[in-house]
């Protein structure tokens, strides 16, 4: 059998043969080949392992479990640093056995992604930190391993056999970096956060339902997450089913198909809370609704909890019977705005802490003063900017910052032509219609309103990169049907309408001329 080495004390790389009961090790190259029973396994960068010939019996004298984690980490931080995150302190190299790793993660939702995300890249670099070929196994104490993934959620949601999780065991992963400790709150959140603190402190009785609403990307999913998880970290046995509208309708019909509906109603009315992400895909789906609405019924009158949450409020999802509208306002409902530059810029800084970036504060000053959509575009940001001081093996400067935000716009902005933000459009119609930010959100449909709202859309989707769907979450949640009828409308007119085709071609001017002067 084949493996690889490098001595600790010279850093030379060996390339080691281990026969029957002695090892050979000879001079190699900076990289080794691994070959098991024959079969190649590529070249792989060597780092650790002391060997000289010796008996095989003896092969437990690898590095000691400290320095294969610094070795192990070094190697994710240098080759996936997507994966790092501050807790990874918090993991231990509690066993190294002939076959497998074994790291303890005493978290559990931590180990539970760990289990199903991060397996691949963890083996990577444990068999580069150990010069093994070596399996990785995440464990929750340090008696008894956990072989398998464990659920996303509380594992006694339901008490079904082996078929029923195959139909119904479809919750979404939680990930920890979804917590209320991360969770920065501003002036566009602060209802939505602490509406969402009482809920988990208080299920069933601070606020029910809680239906939080906003715009793509603007942390309705990481309240979601915080809510479930301060709940099971207080009390790991809580019952939650935590999925997605469109998976609890594919779910819904599968149970119909099979005629199992039993199991469904099960499912989903015998736990302590739960909490649906994109409520608003029920909008058109009669039959959905209506087992939807029987479900709300039985949770509420039971005094569980429901958490909800959609790109628009209740009252403005299309097509959604009125008794679900009605249920929904009973509760608390939370709308977030988009986050101010303040708030942008501390949520720069707590992304960056999060994945251990560090960066000079005028960094994240930057970034926030130039994007102002919502928080998936800053992470996007955040990841350009660390792939590219990664790439070119420098540290992060207000200079690569620019230039991680040029290459990240369309061909047009990265040559000189600044593209304007959202927000700009925004403040150049209301400017130019003499109408206040509060009427363009408005529901009102005047001519007075609705003009400069569906200028706004079109102006959005022809000078930015954001689809129909975020588009309409700028304003007020609408769907995207809205924001699609907008743009053909405006499109349409200015084709024949001078005075409007006027009205954008001033208005488009005066984008310039700010971005220029900027």
């Amino acid at each position: 059998m084949c493996g690889c080495c490098v001595c600790a004390h010279t850093d030379r790389k060996y390339r080691v043969w281990f026969e029957p009961s002695r090892c050979t090790v000879m001079v190699s190259t900076s990289y080794v080949r691994a070959f098991v029973c024959g079969a190649s396994l590529g070249d792989l960068p060597v780092m650790a392992a002391r060997t000289t010939t010796h008996d095989t019996t003896s092969r437990s004298t690898y590095l000691a479990n400290a320095e294969i984690r610094d070795r192990l980490f070094e190697y994710l931080r240098t080759h996936h640093g997507e994966l790092q995150r501050h807790w990874f302190d918090q993991i231990e190299v509690v066993a190294v056995d002939g076959a497998n790793l074994s790291l303890l993660v005493t978290e559990p939702v931590r180990l539970s992604y760990l289990q199903r995300c991060c397996v691949p890249q963890f083996t990577e670099a444990a068999c580069v930190a150990t010069g093994r070929l070596i399996g990785v196994q995440f464990v929750g104490d340090r008696v008894t391993p956990v072989a398998h993934p464990t659920t996303s959620l509380a594992s006694n949601a339901v008490g079904a056999g082996a078929t029923g999780e195959a139909l119904f065991d479809e919750q979404i992963l939680l990930s920890p970096d979804y917590v209320f400790e991360t969770f920065v709150v501003g002036p566009n959140n602060r209802l939505g956060h602490a509406a969402a603190q009482a809920v988990a402190l208080k299920p069933g009785r601070a606020y029910n339902p809680f239906f939080v609403h906003g715009g793509i990307g603007m942390g309705k999913t990481h309240l979601l997450q915080a809510v479930c998880q301060e709940m099971l970290r207080r009390d790991p046995t809580t019952r939650i089913v935590y999925i997605s509208c469109s998976t609890f309708m594919d779910v819904f019909h599968e149970a119909v198909r099979a005629g199992r509906m039993m199991e469904f109603r099960h499912r989903f009315r015998n736990v302590d809370m739960l909490v649906i992400d994109d409520i608003h895909f029920l909008s058109k789906h009669e039959q959905t609704q209506e087992e939807f609405f029987h479900t709300f019924n039985a949770l509420y009158q039971g005094g569980r909890q429901i958490v909800l949450s959609s790109d628009a409020a209740p009252s403005e999802i299309p097509d959604l019977e009125e008794r679900l509208v009605s249920r929904f306002n009973c509760g608390l409902v939370a709308r977030i705005d988009r986050p101010p530059y303040e708030t942008r810029v501390e949520i720069l800084k707590s992304k960056a802490a999060l994945h251990g970036i560090q960066m000079p504060d005028d960094v994240p000053a930057y970034i926030a003063a130039r994007l102002d959509s919502n928080i998936r575009e800053l992470e996007g940001a955040l990841t350009r900017l660390r792939g590219l001081s990664m790439a070119n093996g420098v540290p992060i400067t207000l200079e690569l910052a620019k230039q991680a935000l040029a290459d990240g716009r369309p061909a047009d902005t990265a040559s000189g032509s600044s593209q304007p933000t959202i927000q700009q459009i925004i403040d150049a119609v209301t400017r130019y219609y003499d109408i206040k930010l509060s009427e363009l959100m408005s529901k009102r449909r005047h001519k007075s309103v609705a003009l400069p709202r569906q200028v706004c859309m079109w102006l959005a989707r022809k000078h930015t990169r954001f689809s129909l769907e975020e588009i309409g979450g700028y304003f007020g949640g609408r769907d995207h049907t809205t924001v699609m009828h907008a743009v053909r409308t405006v499109g349409a007119k200015t084709q024949t309408d001078t005075a409007l085709s006027g009205d954008v071609t001033r208005i488009e001017q005066s984008l310039e001329r700010h971005n220029n002067a900027v």
